[in-house]
Formats: structure tokens, sequence, C-alpha cells
């Protein structure tokens, strides 16, 4: 019968950089590689691209790379039940050898199991990760550092994520993103007259406002909302977007007019599904054979449709930024009408 190690007798697990020998450090200050004797702390930051999709895995290739800079041996991160930041940061640190623990916060109420244990909670503990619960509605970052003075307490070195990995070094993911996507137009001779995308803890817009008015692009970017009224979320977005530019060396670069939010499609708040953002997780599933979730990308992309339909775009050439989060699709089967697909031959 196979039982889980317990992590507080062995240590640090960790995957050498060198041989590839999965290992345990048994508490000790060196983590040499039992096999080849490769010191862990020399190991360079792994790529991440591989971590099951979605827009917090451009953030966490700068965070999770901070994390190891400062010695860190246990993440530490927050967000609601299905949260697909918390469970990216989870397979994160399973790669990269290091502990992880989320607080997740009820924002919705749901009191479905499969919403709960299902869809990214259940990748959430597949990848080692430790979770709490708490109601809405709680100081989650005050409850977070709670949690990891009680972590150092018991010696762990803990680095901590904001929710949805939504600081400047985070943001510096999505700066990335607007370069690639400048390379990629630039390469193909083609012209974007608008990028829209989601939006919701404001680094991933944070980021592609900063690339894109560091270069220059003159790209206009809509930020679909998904949780906060619109005065509020613009303002995060660009609160964030000038500490991302002063991280980047380019202070003052981002305008306030820079930063565009519509939040008309947000729902009755944030995680709980829309209408219009089931319409759009049926029409990209069935027409084009892409997943969105109803938290983030689907109501990006009912945005995107109900603003095509009205006219908004006519004559422009727009770029539908795809944010991923399909494995929360699992926690949401609640929300579908399904029992017409089964049938009888």
């Amino acid at each position: 019968m196979f039982t889980t190690p317990d992590k507080e007798k062995l240590g640090n697990r960790y995957v050498c950089y060198e041989c590839g020998t999965r290992f345990y450090d048994l508490k000790k200050p060196e983590p040499m590689c039992p096999e080849c004797d490769a010191d862990q702390r020399n190991a360079p930051v792994r790529d991440l691209k591989a971590l099951l999709g979605g827009n917090k895995t451009r953030k966490l290739e700068f965070l999770m790379a901070e994390a190891i800079e400062q010695g860190a041996d246990m993440v530490m991160t927050q967000g609601a039940t299905q949260t697909n930041h918390g469970r990216q940061t989870a397979a994160a640190a399973a790669k990269l050898g290091l502990a992880c623990h989320i607080l997740l916060e009820d924002r919705t109420g749901y009191d479905d199991a499969n919403y709960n244990t299902n869809g990214n909670v259940l990748l959430d503990h597949l990848h080692g990760a430790t979770t709490e619960k708490f109601p809405g509605g709680h100081d989650m970052p005050g409850e977070m550092e709670k949690a990891a003075e009680k972590k150092r307490a018991e010696g762990h070195k803990v680095y901590i994520i904001p929710g949805g990995g939504s600081n400047p070094t985070g943001a510096l993911g999505y700066v990335n993103c607007a370069f690639e996507l400048l390379n990629q137009v630039n390469t193909s001779g083609m012209k974007i007259d608008r990028l829209v995308h989601g939006t919701g803890s404001s680094g991933t817009q944070a980021g592609l406002v900063t690339g894109m008015c560091a270069m220059n692009a003159q790209i206009p970017i809509l930020g679909i909302g998904t949780r906060a009224p619109q005065p509020k979320q613009e303002q995060m977005v660009y609160d964030l977007a000038c500490r991302t530019a002063e991280k980047l060396g380019c202070a003052g670069v981002v305008k306030r007019e820079d930063v565009m939010a519509n939040t008309d499609y947000v729902g009755e708040g944030y995680g709980i599904p829309t209408d219009s953002g089931i319409e759009a997780i049926q029409m990209f599933a069935e027409l084009e054979g892409i997943l969105l979730d109803p938290c983030y990308s689907a109501k990006g992309a009912a945005g995107l449709i109900d603003l095509a339909r009205k006219g908004t775009f006519k004559d422009e050439r727009v770029v539908f930024l795809h944010t991923g989060g399909a494995a929360a699709l699992g926690g949401y089967d609640f929300a579908f009408e399904t029992a017409n697909r089964w049938v009888n031959l």
C-alpha cells in the first residue's frame, strides 16, 4: 500500500538538475544529490512552459526564479476555491522541488461537491500542495502572512506570492508576452488594431500595457473585467503598470489613458458563471475546439463577442488573448446543460 512521505521528517524534495535523481535533503543544510553530489542551490531555474496552461505560468517564471534566488524552500499563495493561479503555483513548486501551501477563499458560497473538491482543487492536491479554506470576505493577504510566520517558525524559508501572482515581478511575464506578440506581428507583417483579454487581479493587463508602451506599439489594450467595478479595476491596473515600468527601468512610460477596462460582463460576481460566459464557452468549444474557463477567459470572450455584435470593432483586426484556465471546468459541471448530448442511436 502506498503511503505519502512525511515531508516534515524528510525535509525538502529535489529533482537533481544534473542527473535527474529525486531525493529529500533530510533537513541537511547543504542539499547535495546522493548520486552525483551536485549542489542543488546552484540549480538553474527550469522552464515552466510545460505546466498545464494559463496566464499565471508566465508570471510564475519570474516569481519562482525570485523565490529560488532568495533561498526559499516553500511558496505560499492565495485565491478563490477554483484558483487557476494556485494550481499552477502548486505545479511549478512540484517541478522545482519546493513545498507549497495555498489559502483558498470561498468567494461564491457554492456547496457543490465538484466545485469544492474537483477541478483545480484536485490538481492542487495531486501536485502535493496543502490547502486551507476561509469564508469569503477574509483579509487573505493578512491570513497568508500569519500562515507564513507559522511555517517560518518551523524553520521554513517561505516566499509569498500575492493572489494571481500580480506584483511587478509577476507582471514582467506579460511584459515578455507583449514583446513576443510584437515580434510575431513584425515578423508576419500583420497589423493589429486592438488586443482584448480578461482582466482580474491586474497583473496580466499591467504587464501587457507596460510592454506595449515601452515599445511604443500604439496598440490599444482592452481588459474585460471579471471582478471589480471599472474605476477600481482600471486604477489597480494603472498602479501596477507604473510599478512594473519602474522595475523595468522605464518609469513614466505608462499614462492613465493607456489603461482601459470594460466591466459590463462580470455578472453577479467573481467566479460566478454568466449566461454570456457559458455561451462563449460553448461557441469556442463547438466551433474551434478551444476550451475557456467560466471565471476569466469566458467572461473576456463574452465581452469580445458582445462588443463585436454591437459593431465596436468594425473594420478592426482584433487579437483575443486566451488566459487559459480550462482545468477549472471540472469544478463547474453544474453550470452546463449537457443532457441532450446523451443519445441512443
